[in-house]
C-alpha cells in the first residue's frame, strides 16, 4: 500500500505551520483533520475531510 503525506508547508497559513504527517491514507486523513481543527481553527466536516483527502500526496521513497 502506498503511504500518503499531508504537508502543511505546501499551504500558506497564519502560523507558518511546518507539520508533515505520513502513513496509510486513513491514518493521515484522521490526523490531518484533527490538526486542521485544533491548530488552524477549521470545523470538522465531511467537506473538510474531502478537501484534505484531495491534497494528500504519495510519499516519495528515498533511494
Amino acid at each position: 500500500m502506498t503511504r500518503k503525506v499531508a504537508d502543511c508547508r505546501r499551504f500558506p497559513s497564519e502560523t507558518d505551520c511546518t507539520l508533515t504527517i505520513s502513513g496509510e491514507e486513513d491514518e493521515v486523513l484522521r490526523a490531518a483533520t484533527a490538526h486542521a481543527v485544533a491548530v488552524h481553527g477549521h470545523t470538522d466536516s465531511p467537506e473538510l475531510r474531502e478537501q484534505i483527502r484531495g491534497m494528500l500526496e504519495d510519499e516519495k521513497v528515498s533511494a
